[in-house]
Protein backbone atom coordinates (compact mmCIF):
# COMPACT_ATOMS: atom_id res chain seq x y z
CA UNK A 1 0.00 0.00 0.00
CA UNK A 2 1.46 3.46 -1.14
CA UNK A 3 1.77 6.31 1.64
CA UNK A 4 2.56 9.96 1.43
CA UNK A 5 6.36 9.56 1.19
CA UNK A 6 5.82 6.86 -1.66
CA UNK A 7 3.36 9.34 -3.67
CA UNK A 8 6.33 12.48 -2.51
CA UNK A 9 9.13 10.42 -4.47
CA UNK A 10 7.09 9.13 -7.33
CA UNK A 11 6.01 12.96 -7.82
CA UNK A 12 9.70 13.80 -7.75
CA UNK A 13 10.99 11.21 -10.26
CA UNK A 14 8.29 12.55 -12.50
CA UNK A 15 9.39 16.70 -12.33
CA UNK A 16 12.46 15.50 -13.33
CA UNK A 17 11.22 13.33 -16.37
CA UNK A 18 8.59 15.97 -17.32
CA UNK A 19 11.06 18.96 -17.36
CA UNK A 20 13.57 17.18 -19.29
CA UNK A 21 10.49 16.00 -21.69
CA UNK A 22 9.47 19.68 -22.20
CA UNK A 23 12.74 20.91 -22.58
CA UNK A 24 13.00 17.83 -25.31
CA UNK A 25 9.60 19.33 -27.36
CA UNK A 26 11.26 21.37 -30.08
CA UNK A 27 8.04 21.53 -32.61
CA UNK A 28 4.31 20.87 -32.28
CA UNK A 29 4.04 16.98 -32.47
CA UNK A 30 6.68 16.25 -29.77
CA UNK A 31 4.73 18.29 -27.93
CA UNK A 32 1.75 16.77 -28.59
CA UNK A 33 3.22 13.36 -27.43
CA UNK A 34 4.26 14.98 -24.16
CA UNK A 35 0.70 16.06 -23.86
CA UNK A 36 -0.12 12.46 -24.51
CA UNK A 37 2.64 11.10 -22.31
CA UNK A 38 1.69 12.77 -19.07
CA UNK A 39 -1.81 14.54 -19.39
CA UNK A 40 -3.37 12.17 -21.12
CA UNK A 41 -5.74 9.55 -20.39
CA UNK A 42 -3.84 6.87 -19.57
CA UNK A 43 -0.67 9.38 -18.73
CA UNK A 44 1.88 9.45 -16.07
CA UNK A 45 -0.40 11.86 -14.13
CA UNK A 46 -3.40 9.76 -14.56
CA UNK A 47 -1.54 6.83 -13.26
CA UNK A 48 -0.49 8.72 -10.10
CA UNK A 49 -4.21 9.73 -9.29
CA UNK A 50 -5.16 5.79 -9.48
CA UNK A 51 -2.67 5.42 -6.58
CA UNK A 52 -4.79 7.97 -4.71
CA UNK A 53 -6.67 5.47 -3.75
CA UNK A 54 -4.91 2.93 -1.70
CA UNK A 55 -3.00 5.91 0.37
CA UNK A 56 -4.70 5.93 4.23
CA UNK A 57 -7.13 7.90 4.85
CA UNK A 58 -4.93 10.41 7.31
CA UNK A 59 -2.82 11.19 4.79
CA UNK A 60 -4.97 11.05 1.74
CA UNK A 61 -5.92 14.85 1.84
CA UNK A 62 -1.80 15.56 1.95
CA UNK A 63 -1.28 13.23 -0.98
CA UNK A 64 -4.06 14.61 -3.08
CA UNK A 65 -3.06 18.68 -2.37
CA UNK A 66 0.65 17.52 -3.46
CA UNK A 67 -0.75 15.37 -6.71
CA UNK A 68 -3.02 18.40 -7.58
CA UNK A 69 0.21 20.76 -7.41
CA UNK A 70 1.98 18.45 -9.33
CA UNK A 71 -0.97 17.99 -12.17
CA UNK A 72 -1.10 22.54 -12.25
CA UNK A 73 2.48 22.36 -12.85
CA UNK A 74 2.57 20.17 -15.35
CA UNK A 75 -0.52 22.17 -17.32
CA UNK A 76 1.05 25.59 -16.67
CA UNK A 77 4.56 24.19 -18.30
CA UNK A 78 2.88 22.56 -21.21
CA UNK A 79 0.32 25.54 -21.67
CA UNK A 80 3.82 27.88 -21.64
CA UNK A 81 5.55 26.02 -23.65
CA UNK A 82 2.67 25.75 -26.37
CA UNK A 83 3.00 29.48 -26.35
CA UNK A 84 6.35 29.62 -26.80
CA UNK A 85 7.08 27.62 -29.71
CA UNK A 86 3.64 28.85 -31.17
CA UNK A 87 5.19 32.45 -30.73
CA UNK A 88 8.82 31.18 -32.30
CA UNK A 89 6.87 29.19 -35.80
CA UNK A 90 5.41 33.06 -35.96
CA UNK A 91 8.53 34.50 -36.60
CA UNK A 92 10.04 32.20 -38.90
CA UNK A 93 6.82 32.36 -40.98
CA UNK A 94 6.83 36.24 -40.56
CA UNK A 95 10.75 36.51 -41.87
CA UNK A 96 9.73 33.54 -44.36
CA UNK A 97 6.91 35.65 -46.05
CA UNK A 98 8.64 38.69 -45.20
CA UNK A 99 8.50 41.04 -48.24
CA UNK A 100 11.29 44.11 -48.86
CA UNK A 101 9.18 47.04 -49.63
CA UNK A 102 12.50 49.05 -50.62
CA UNK A 103 13.04 46.58 -53.99
CA UNK A 104 12.05 47.97 -56.81
CA UNK A 105 8.57 46.60 -57.56
CA UNK A 106 7.01 43.78 -60.41
CA UNK A 107 5.43 45.31 -63.28
CA UNK A 108 2.09 43.80 -63.94
CA UNK A 109 0.34 45.06 -67.12
CA UNK A 110 -3.14 45.19 -66.96
CA UNK A 111 -4.47 43.98 -70.11
CA UNK A 112 -7.16 45.70 -72.48
CA UNK A 113 -10.56 45.72 -74.70
CA UNK A 114 -9.85 43.45 -77.89
CA UNK A 115 -10.23 46.67 -80.88
CA UNK A 116 -13.65 44.97 -82.30
CA UNK A 117 -15.37 44.62 -78.46
CA UNK A 118 -14.25 49.13 -78.58
CA UNK A 119 -15.69 49.61 -81.85
CA UNK A 120 -18.96 47.48 -81.02
CA UNK A 121 -19.29 49.13 -77.24
CA UNK A 122 -19.11 52.66 -78.97
CA UNK A 123 -21.52 52.22 -81.47
CA UNK A 124 -23.96 50.74 -78.73
CA UNK A 125 -23.16 53.84 -76.80
CA UNK A 126 -24.43 55.43 -79.80
CA UNK A 127 -27.58 54.26 -80.72
CA UNK A 128 -28.23 53.90 -76.69
CA UNK A 129 -28.25 57.90 -76.36
CA UNK A 130 -30.98 57.57 -78.80
CA UNK A 131 -33.17 55.48 -76.89
CA UNK A 132 -32.74 52.20 -78.62
CA UNK A 133 -32.15 48.69 -76.81
CA UNK A 134 -30.09 46.04 -77.14
CA UNK A 135 -31.26 42.73 -78.52
CA UNK A 136 -29.37 39.57 -78.59
CA UNK A 137 -30.71 35.67 -80.08
CA UNK A 138 -28.75 32.60 -80.79
CA UNK A 139 -25.94 32.10 -83.48
CA UNK A 140 -27.93 28.58 -84.13
CA UNK A 141 -31.16 29.42 -86.14
CA UNK A 142 -33.68 28.03 -88.15
CA UNK A 143 -34.19 28.52 -92.01
CA UNK A 144 -37.12 30.03 -91.38
CA UNK A 145 -36.05 32.95 -89.16
CA UNK A 146 -32.85 33.29 -91.57
CA UNK A 147 -34.81 33.79 -94.65
CA UNK A 148 -38.61 33.15 -95.25
CA UNK A 149 -39.46 35.80 -92.02
CA UNK A 150 -37.00 37.60 -93.96
CA UNK A 151 -39.28 37.53 -97.09
CA UNK A 152 -36.23 35.48 -98.97
CA UNK A 153 -37.97 32.33 -100.39
CA UNK A 154 -36.22 28.82 -100.46
CA UNK A 155 -36.42 30.13 -104.62
CA UNK A 156 -35.63 33.82 -104.59
CA UNK A 157 -32.52 34.42 -106.26
CA UNK A 158 -31.12 36.33 -103.31
CA UNK A 159 -31.28 33.36 -101.16
CA UNK A 160 -27.71 31.92 -102.48
CA UNK A 161 -25.85 35.10 -101.54
CA UNK A 162 -27.37 34.50 -98.01
CA UNK A 163 -26.31 30.65 -97.66
CA UNK A 164 -23.89 29.30 -95.11
CA UNK A 165 -22.76 26.88 -92.60
CA UNK A 166 -25.70 23.83 -92.56
CA UNK A 167 -25.96 21.84 -88.90
CA UNK A 168 -29.14 20.09 -90.02
CA UNK A 169 -31.74 19.94 -92.87
CA UNK A 170 -33.22 23.28 -91.28
CA UNK A 171 -30.75 24.51 -88.72
CA UNK A 172 -27.40 26.71 -89.73
CA UNK A 173 -25.35 29.27 -88.35
CA UNK A 174 -26.99 32.53 -88.63
CA UNK A 175 -25.14 34.97 -91.76
CA UNK A 176 -26.54 38.21 -90.22
CA UNK A 177 -28.40 38.98 -87.02
CA UNK A 178 -31.40 39.88 -88.90
CA UNK A 179 -32.97 36.80 -86.93
CA UNK A 180 -32.69 38.95 -83.73
CA UNK A 181 -35.56 41.52 -85.37
CA UNK A 182 -38.14 38.96 -86.15
CA UNK A 183 -37.92 37.75 -82.55
CA UNK A 184 -38.60 40.81 -81.30
CA UNK A 185 -40.96 42.12 -83.24
CA UNK A 186 -42.84 38.45 -82.87
CA UNK A 187 -43.19 39.25 -78.79
CA UNK A 188 -43.12 43.23 -79.07
CA UNK A 189 -46.23 45.27 -79.92
CA UNK A 190 -44.78 48.46 -81.61
CA UNK A 191 -42.81 50.72 -81.15
CA UNK A 192 -39.48 48.92 -81.19
CA UNK A 193 -36.49 50.52 -80.81
CA UNK A 194 -33.43 47.90 -81.23
CA UNK A 195 -29.93 47.37 -82.04
CA UNK A 196 -28.85 43.75 -82.44
CA UNK A 197 -24.85 43.16 -82.26
CA UNK A 198 -23.33 39.71 -82.58
CA UNK A 199 -21.30 37.21 -84.56
CA UNK A 200 -22.66 35.91 -87.89
CA UNK A 201 -21.19 33.05 -90.59
CA UNK A 202 -20.75 32.88 -94.03
CA UNK A 203 -19.22 31.11 -96.66
CA UNK A 204 -17.13 33.96 -97.50
CA UNK A 205 -13.70 32.84 -98.43
CA UNK A 206 -11.27 34.27 -96.32
CA UNK A 207 -9.28 37.26 -97.74
CA UNK A 208 -7.91 40.79 -96.79
CA UNK A 209 -11.62 42.28 -96.88
CA UNK A 210 -13.82 38.67 -96.26
CA UNK A 211 -13.94 36.34 -93.20
CA UNK A 212 -16.42 33.43 -92.23
CA UNK A 213 -16.58 34.76 -89.25
CA UNK A 214 -17.70 38.26 -88.34
CA UNK A 215 -19.43 40.52 -86.42
CA UNK A 216 -22.32 42.86 -86.72
CA UNK A 217 -24.76 45.22 -85.72
CA UNK A 218 -27.93 45.74 -86.93
CA UNK A 219 -30.87 47.99 -86.09
CA UNK A 220 -34.75 48.27 -86.28
CA UNK A 221 -37.06 51.09 -85.55
CA UNK A 222 -40.96 50.47 -86.58
CA UNK A 223 -43.15 52.76 -85.61
CA UNK A 224 -46.56 54.94 -87.00
CA UNK A 225 -45.26 57.73 -89.33
CA UNK A 226 -41.76 56.60 -89.87
CA UNK A 227 -40.18 57.36 -93.38
CA UNK A 228 -36.64 57.47 -95.00
CA UNK A 229 -36.01 60.69 -93.87
CA UNK A 230 -35.92 59.15 -90.09
CA UNK A 231 -33.42 56.84 -91.45
CA UNK A 232 -31.62 59.40 -92.83
CA UNK A 233 -31.70 61.77 -89.86
CA UNK A 234 -30.64 58.75 -88.09
CA UNK A 235 -27.75 57.73 -90.38
CA UNK A 236 -26.26 60.97 -90.32
CA UNK A 237 -26.12 61.62 -86.70
CA UNK A 238 -24.57 58.09 -86.73
CA UNK A 239 -22.10 59.22 -89.23
CA UNK A 240 -21.47 62.25 -87.32
CA UNK A 241 -20.52 60.48 -83.83
CA UNK A 242 -18.36 57.87 -84.77
CA UNK A 243 -16.56 59.27 -87.59
CA UNK A 244 -16.19 62.55 -86.06
CA UNK A 245 -17.62 66.16 -87.98
CA UNK A 246 -17.04 66.91 -91.52
CA UNK A 247 -18.11 63.44 -92.92
CA UNK A 248 -20.64 63.48 -95.01
CA UNK A 249 -23.68 60.93 -95.78
CA UNK A 250 -25.16 60.04 -99.03
CA UNK A 251 -27.82 57.13 -100.59
CA UNK A 252 -27.46 55.18 -103.28
CA UNK A 253 -30.13 52.81 -104.50
CA UNK A 254 -30.02 49.19 -104.12
CA UNK A 255 -32.04 45.91 -103.43
CA UNK A 256 -32.38 44.09 -100.33
CA UNK A 257 -35.23 41.25 -100.17
CA UNK A 258 -36.02 42.62 -96.43
CA UNK A 259 -36.27 46.49 -97.51
CA UNK A 260 -38.52 48.15 -99.60
CA UNK A 261 -36.96 50.65 -100.60
CA UNK A 262 -33.26 49.57 -100.54
CA UNK A 263 -30.19 51.80 -100.25
CA UNK A 264 -26.81 51.77 -100.18
CA UNK A 265 -25.07 54.58 -97.39
CA UNK A 266 -21.86 56.07 -98.36
CA UNK A 267 -19.41 58.35 -96.22
CA UNK A 268 -16.61 60.84 -97.36
CA UNK A 269 -14.14 62.28 -94.92
CA UNK A 270 -13.48 65.85 -95.20
CA UNK A 271 -11.30 66.82 -97.87
CA UNK A 272 -11.44 63.49 -99.67
CA UNK A 273 -12.76 63.05 -103.40
CA UNK A 274 -14.30 59.39 -103.08
CA UNK A 275 -17.38 57.91 -101.33
CA UNK A 276 -16.68 54.52 -99.04
CA UNK A 277 -19.93 52.59 -98.76
CA UNK A 278 -20.24 51.42 -94.91
CA UNK A 279 -23.59 49.81 -94.81
CA UNK A 280 -27.47 48.37 -96.19
CA UNK A 281 -30.54 49.71 -95.13
CA UNK A 282 -34.13 50.79 -96.17
CA UNK A 283 -37.73 50.50 -95.29
CA UNK A 284 -38.92 47.15 -93.89
CA UNK A 285 -40.70 45.64 -96.45
CA UNK A 286 -44.52 45.38 -95.57
CA UNK A 287 -44.48 41.59 -96.26
CA UNK A 288 -42.01 41.55 -93.53
CA UNK A 289 -44.56 43.40 -90.84
CA UNK A 290 -47.12 41.43 -91.93
CA UNK A 291 -45.42 38.00 -91.26
CA UNK A 292 -44.71 39.14 -87.74
CA UNK A 293 -48.29 40.09 -87.30
CA UNK A 294 -47.98 44.08 -87.60
CA UNK A 295 -50.20 46.07 -90.02
CA UNK A 296 -48.40 47.90 -92.84
CA UNK A 297 -51.04 50.20 -93.27
CA UNK A 298 -50.75 51.67 -89.46
CA UNK A 299 -47.33 51.14 -88.67
CA UNK A 300 -43.79 51.09 -90.91
CA UNK A 301 -40.35 50.54 -89.77
CA UNK A 302 -36.80 51.47 -91.29
CA UNK A 303 -33.47 48.99 -90.68
CA UNK A 304 -29.68 48.90 -91.34
CA UNK A 305 -26.90 46.29 -91.17
CA UNK A 306 -23.05 47.19 -90.57
CA UNK A 307 -20.06 45.24 -90.07
CA UNK A 308 -17.95 45.53 -87.20
CA UNK A 309 -14.86 44.74 -88.91
CA UNK A 310 -15.80 47.25 -91.21
CA UNK A 311 -16.22 49.97 -88.78
CA UNK A 312 -12.95 49.41 -87.22
CA UNK A 313 -11.28 48.86 -90.16
CA UNK A 314 -12.53 52.13 -91.32
CA UNK A 315 -11.56 53.81 -87.77
CA UNK A 316 -8.15 52.71 -87.42
CA UNK A 317 -7.00 52.44 -90.88
CA UNK A 318 -6.94 48.84 -90.92
CA UNK A 319 -6.33 47.44 -94.45
CA UNK A 320 -6.79 43.51 -93.56
CA UNK A 321 -9.60 41.88 -91.98
CA UNK A 322 -7.38 39.25 -90.90
CA UNK A 323 -5.47 40.86 -88.65
CA UNK A 324 -8.60 40.67 -86.09
CA UNK A 325 -8.39 36.79 -85.99
CA UNK A 326 -4.36 36.28 -85.38
CA UNK A 327 -4.22 36.63 -81.84
CA UNK A 328 -1.07 38.79 -82.32
CA UNK A 329 -0.46 40.68 -79.44
CA UNK A 330 1.26 43.86 -81.12
CA UNK A 331 -1.63 44.11 -83.49
CA UNK A 332 -3.78 43.94 -80.26
CA UNK A 333 -1.21 46.64 -78.19
CA UNK A 334 -1.96 48.95 -80.66
CA UNK A 335 -5.55 50.03 -79.69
Amino acid sequence: MPDLKDIRDRIRDLNGKMAHGLDAAIDAAALESFRVEYLGRKGHLSQLFKLLGDVSPEEKGEAGRLLNELRDGITGAFEKRAAALSASSLRDRLLRESVDVTLPGVSRPVGHLHPLTRVQREIESIFLRMGFDVATGPEIETEYYNFEALNIPADHPARADWDTFYISDTTLLRPHTSPVQIHVMESTSPPVRIICPGRCYRRDAQDATHSPVFHQIELLWVEEGLSLANLKYVLELFTREYFGPGYTMRFSGDFFPFTEPSVQVHIKAPGATHWLEIMGAGMVDPAVLSGVGYDPEKVSGFAFGLGIERMAMLKYGIDDIRAFLTNDLRFVRQF
